[in-house]
């Protein structure tokens, strides 16, 4: 069978007749239907301080929290690629507090080496 053949039949097999339609006539009735939002469940932020950093990312996630800032708390901007090698410092809200679980999380953190 030529391509072209083939791709007429697939053509065919997809018109509105095929499918059962016929055009012009109305199609089923829409259904509309109204969004309830219901609150979104709070997430307990966890304590994190003093844990090295890819813990404290971890223990974050496992609690339902992942939109997580970090911040360099020596000052000097730098990034923390190594997660490893940065120990918390400071977080942001407090532990224990009470968030939405899309909250953003700041996790504050220093080199070892910076101790």
């Amino acid at each position: 069978m030529s391509r072209r053949m083939v791709t007429a039949l697939a053509v065919l097999a997809f018109t509105p007749a095929a499918c059962g339609v016929t055009p012009g006539a109305p199609g089923p009735p829409t259904v509309v239907k109204t969004a309830t939002s219901a609150p979104a469940p709070l997430v307990k932020v966890p304590d994190v301080s003093g844990m090295n950093h890819q813990d404290a990312q971890d223990a974050m996630q496992r609690a339902g929290l992942y939109n997580l800032r970090e911040v360099d708390g020596s000052g000097q901007g730098r990034m923390l690629v190594i997660d490893r090698n940065w120990v918390q410092t400071g977080q942001d809200p407090a532990p224990g507090t009470e968030v939405r679980a899309d909250a953003v999380i700041t996790l504050t953190a220093v080199k070892y080496t910076d101790r």
